[in-house]
């Protein structure tokens, strides 16, 4: 159940507030739609109630806050636009990496593509999607939760007839099975046709609650709509004639009318005809500027048709799952236009079911396991004595970060082409280096040339570490209601060790390739001749792990992919350069014999081998390249923490 009691935006300068003291209730088992044209507060009062906007009032899910709400993909699904998933990425991919961060199984995936009839596309890139497409994808990230509230902003907007009749088709049935649907529209007949409730709204204030069948019977009267610049002097020459007519009893003509006053010049008259209205107007010379039938519609309410454009099966083969074979989905390239019969809740199928046009299976539009709720009795909204702010709370964090994370990388293509694209460059480098036969093994190892500041393999994990904070900021999945990424320890923590691993992968694939050439050309005691082998593998994964650490703090201080390679590539082109001048030589004396003086002041002899791994950690961190890396993380660490107080503290 929701409760929005008080809706209160922010001022606009000089306007009034988009949302002005708006409270309504949209209850479980019934579908509530907030009803408004364009600019009347719709989307304003949706993003209030989710905190996405700050503002006052209170809005309850099941009588709590959101902010009280522990995991909110559980408890809520929204949809307030297209899907800002990555382009390349595929359905299931993507609904994959989105269940790790709702925190339910990878299962999940295909059971909501299965509900809203995607399973055939499960492999499709996200940018092959038609609109219709696209939509159906959106409700499947809201339904991985398995939500008891679905909350829809215009879902039914540009697409075609049989992808709006089958969208409402599924929530009727969610709302069948005690699940709470509100969904915005700016169309009195879809309004009608799908609601039980409908809350009519304009300039953000509440105008109407009605019931669905009562909406249907006062709002789509058919009416003829007259523009005059006489239109006062008409309507009463209207209500004369007609209370004449009714006083002389001719039942031909004798029918009541009702005239309204919408504008200066505007008037609608119900119970009338065009032609009635235009004779009048020209027996009393009046200029009549526009003459029109409006929402003419009143036939007798019949079901809607299934997304394959067939009738509504009995309730009786739904559950038996005995129905023929849809053909595929069409192609979305027409526009929702309002060319079908309307039904009111209480004549409309609720049983349509929910078919996939890839497969063979006709499955219900369940969501809950449930048995049908029966109508609760409305409750009365909580007392507050003054409205409450609402505060915008910041983007959550995924619930499983590290298998989000996992998920978002292996789904992403792009890290493969890095990949790749790093070792056949490294290979090409190591094969010049190999010809000339002047370079110390080790750089024919790693392909690193001395003209160049940075090896490929660096350069390419440090774009890996970027892509994986950047592209959240491109495609923000994780908050694309609120376009922004969270910035959370647990997500971070993650994104530095899977981006360390794909690092580490990379370089051993460098190593693999480039030791295979040096063998091919020098034979096989080339390679193992190098005499520091551990500090070569200490130093080119302390270099590999750090660039890729580089990449992610930069791209998520930022917001941008190519800002976190510019900063792994400020490491050596200017970090170094100043390192070398002002730390390296006292850094190197300050560090001379600490194995021994840390020797002298422990109470007991440790093994060798710790002398060994502690001197080759200090000739590393003499160096220039590890001083300056060593700089540069310190000083994007404090930058990242600094971004994330900033944040918390708006």
């Amino acid at each position: 159940m929701i409760q929005a009691i008080g809706l209160t935006g922010e001022p606009r300068g000089e306007h009034p507030p988009a949302v002005d003291d708006l409270t309504f209730e949209a209850r479980p088992g019934r579908v509530t739609v907030l009803l408004g044209d364009e600019a009347a507060g719709k989307t304003t009062a949706l993003r209030l109630m989710l905190q996405l906007e700050s503002g006052r009032g209170v809005a309850l899910f099941r009588g709590r806050p959101l902010h009280h709400v522990p995991n909110p993909a559980r408890e809520l699904g929204v949809v307030l636009g297209d899907v800002p998933g990555h382009p390349a990425r595929t359905t299931r991919g993507h609904l994959r990496m989105l269940s790790a961060a709702a925190g339910v199984p990878a299962g999940r995936a295909d059971d909501v593509l299965d509900l809203v009839g995607l399973s055939g596309l499960a492999d499709q890139p996200l940018g092959d999607l038609s609109r219709g497409m696209d939509r159906r994808l959106g409700l499947a990230a809201a339904l991985l939760g398995d939500p008891h509230t679905l909350v829809l902003d215009e879902p039914s907007e540009g697409v075609s007839p049989r992808e709006a009749a089958w969208l409402h088709g599924l929530l009727r049935g969610y709302a069948a099975q005690g699940g709470t649907v509100l969904v915005t529209s700016s169309n009195d007949k879809e309004a009608a046709r799908i609601a039980d409730r409908v809350v009519t709204i304009e300039d953000g204030r509440l105008v109407a609650d009605q019931e669905g069948a009562e909406f249907a019977r006062t709002r789509l009267r058919p009416r003829v709509a007259v523009r005059s610049p006489q239109a006062d002097r008409l309507a009463s020459l209207l209500i004369d004639e007609s209370q004449r007519a009714h006083h002389a009893a001719d039942p031909a003509v004798g029918r009541a009318i009702e005239v309204v006053r919408e504008s200066g010049s505007r008037i609608a008259v119900y119970g009338s005809t065009c032609a009635a209205v235009g004779e009048t107007a020209f027996r009393h010379g009046i200029l009549v500027h526009q003459l029109a039938d409006e929402v003419g519609d009143t036939s007798p309410i019949t079901p809607l048709h299934r997304a394959d454009g067939r009738a509504p099966l009995p309730a009786a083969d739904v559950l038996r799952g005995s129905a023929p074979t849809p053909p595929p989905p069409e192609s979305e390239t027409t526009p929702y236009t309002d060319n079908t019969d309307i039904a009111t809740p209480a004549d409309r199928d609720i049983t349509t079911p929910d078919v996939d046009m890839t497969s063979d299976t006709v499955t219900l539009p369940v969501v809950r396991s449930a048995t049908p709720a029966p109508r609760p009795v409305r409750s009365a909204p909580p007392r507050f004595t003054a409205p409450l702010a609402i505060p915008r709370l910041p983007a959550p964090g995924p619930a499983w970060p590290l298998r989000y994370e996992l998920r978002r990388t292996v789904s992403d293509r792009t890290g493969l082409l890095v990949t790749a694209a790093s070792v056949l460059v490294s290979l090409i480098l190591a094969l010049l280096l190999a010809r000339h036969g002047d370079a110390p093994m080790s750089r024919v190892l790693t392909g690193w040339p001395r003209q160049l500041p940075f090896p490929p393999a660096a350069l390419g994990a440090g774009l890996l570490g970027a892509l994986s904070f950047g592209q959240e900021f491109s495609y923000p999945a994780l908050a694309p209601e609120r376009g922004s990424v969270p910035r959370r320890l647990g997500l971070l923590v993650a994104k530095l060790l899977v981006s360390g691993a794909c690092a580490l992968a990379l370089g051993a694939c460098v190593l693999a390739a480039d030791g295979t050439t040096a063998r091919f050309l020098f034979g096989p005691e080339a390679v193992t001749s190098i005499a520091e082998w551990p500090v070569l593998a200490a130093g080119w994964v302390a270099l590999l792990v750090g660039c890729a650490w580089a990449g992610v703090l930069a791209a998520g201080v930022f917001r941008s992919t190519a800002m976190g390679l510019a900063a792994v590539l400020a490491v050596p082109v200017l970090v170094v350069p100043f390192v070398q001048r002002v730390v390296a030589e006292s850094a190197a004396r300050s560090l001379a014999g600490l194995p021994e003086r840390l020797r002298s002041l422990t109470p007991m002899r440790w093994p060798s081998e710790i002398d060994h791994g502690v001197s080759v950690a200090m000739r590393l961190v003499t160096q220039p390249v590890g001083s300056a890396m060593m700089l540069s993380l310190t000083f994007l660490v404090c930058a990242y923490a600094l971004t994330v107080r900033r944040g918390r503290t708006r």
